[in-house]
């Protein structure tokens, strides 16, 4: 998709991702994976060039693999610039956990929703009887190391976290403020005209 550019030598037509860019605008959308992430990184490390204004990071997201989104996690909490996260639509499992993992501003607008749940094995678990168990304690690592950080971002206590995780817990707007998941229901015109808190 292209936008055009107005300037004083004329109307250029330029990537609509590069005129996001120029504003800011991150969007993390479709499967989070090893080149969604680093994708990622490089626009954060880009904007971080440029200056410390806000980055203003958009999830719409069904979630994806979890070394992956621990490696956005890391620059989410670590970016000089402050990022304010916004949830347009949806921000499933890991989207989820990046989602409320923001520490300057998460917006969800008023039909968008999350959900939580603990992580999941895509592939049939084949081998011996002690990889299996290997795996199955590295997946109860995983979890607990998952519940932690939503703990973390949300002010609730592990074992709340992991009795809300235990299976596929959907959160609508208003539940996932009550949760602490985000911090405020934003409508979209509220985002275009920067009339955020």
């Amino acid at each position: 998709m292209e936008t055009q550019l107005k300037t004083a030598n004329g109307i250029y037509r330029i990537p609509i991702n590069t005129a996001h860019l120029s504003k800011r605008r991150v969007f993390i959308h479709g499967t989070i994976n090893a080149d969604s992430a680093c994708a990622f990184a490089d626009q954060i490390m880009l904007l971080n060039d440029e200056s410390n204004e806000p980055i203003d990071v958009f999830i719409c997201s069904g979630g994806g693999e979890i070394t992956a989104g621990m490696m956005m996690y890391d620059i989410i909490q670590t970016s000089p610039a402050p990022i304010r996260m916004f949830c347009r639509g949806f921000a499933y499992s890991m989207a989820a956990l990046l989602f409320a993992s923001g520490l300057h501003g998460r917006y969800i607008l008023p039909n968008s929703e999350l959900m939580l749940h603990e992580p999941l094995l895509n592939n049939g678990v084949r081998g011996s009887a002690s990889s299996i168990k290997s795996i199955s304690e590295d997946m109860m690592q995983t979890r607990a190391m998952l519940n932690k950080i939503l703990a973390k971002h949300t002010g609730k206590t592990v074992k709340q976290v992991e009795k809300a995780a235990s299976y596929d817990h959907f959160f609508n707007s208003v539940e996932a403020v009550k949760f602490g998941l985000a911090d405020e229901i934003v409508t979209f015109g509220d985002i275009m005209k920067g009339e955020l808190k």
